[in-house]
C-alpha cells in the first residue's frame, strides 16, 4: 500500500485523524478516514496465588465502568513497550514486577485505527504505591484467572485487549484448568 495523499482533520493529544488517498495491492485506489494512535501497552499481573489485577475503571468514552487490566498509551520518550509496560503497572496499581513476558500485540479496530497494544505478563510483583494521572477513577481488584476468563464468556469483561490478554497469558501459563 502506498498513500497518495493525506490531509490532517484533526490532531490532538492522543489521536490525529486523516483522510487518505491510498494505493492497495491489487493497484486500486481508494479513500480512508484513518486515526492515528502511538498505541499502548496492557498487563496481566499475576500474583502469588494465581489471581489477576483487574481495574474497575470508569471510561467516560462509553459512559461506564470497565473491567480491564492495567494498561496505558505509549509516550513519545518511552524507551520500549516493556518499560511503558513496566511505568503504567506501577502507576495505576503500586505493583512492580520482577519477570515480564511479551504476549505479542492485538489491534483494537485496524480498518480505521493504527492502534496497537502490545501485552504482557508481569509477575513477582511487589507492592508500592499507586499514583493514578488526573481523570484517572479506578479501583484495584485482585481476581482468580479462571473466574476472570468466565466472565468474559457471561459478557462482564467486554475491553478487547483485556479479553484477548487474559486468554493469551491464561494459556502461556497453562492456568486455564
Amino acid at each position: 500500500m502506498s498513500i497518495l495523499e493525506s490531509k490532517t482533520i484533526f490532531s490532538g493529544r492522543i489521536v490525529t485523524l486523516k483522510l487518505e488517498k491510498v494505493r492497495l495491492p491489487d493497484n486500486s485506489l481508494a479513500d480512508y478516514e484513518m486515526v492515528y494512535h502511538r498505541g499502548g501497552t496492557a498487563i496481566v499481573a499475576i500474583n502469588e496465588n494465581n489471581e489477576v489485577c483487574l481495574l474497575k475503571h470508569y471510561r467516560p468514552a462509553v459512559q461506564d465502568w470497565v473491567w480491564e487490566i492495567p494498561a496505558g498509551m505509549l509516550e513519545k520518550d518511552d524507551a520500549s513497550t516493556l518499560a511503558r509496560a513496566q511505568t503504567e503497572l506501577q502507576e495505576e496499581t503500586g505493583f512492580r514486577a520482577a519477570k515480564w513476558q511479551a504476549l505479542g500485540f492485538v489491534q483494537s479496530s485496524p480498518g480505521v485505527f493504527t492502534e496497537k497494544v502490545h501485552l504482557f505478563v508481569a509477575s513477582g510483583l511487589t507492592p508500592g504505591e499507586q499514583q493514578l494521572e488526573q481523570g484517572e477513577v479506578l479501583e484495584v481488584h485482585w481476581v482468580k484467572i479462571q473466574d476472570a476468563i468466565a466472565d468474559i464468556y457471561k459478557g462482564i469483561i467486554n475491553d478487547a485487549k483485556t479479553c484477548i490478554g487474559l486468554f493469551r497469558a491464561a494459556e502461556k501459563l497453562q492456568l486455564n484448568d
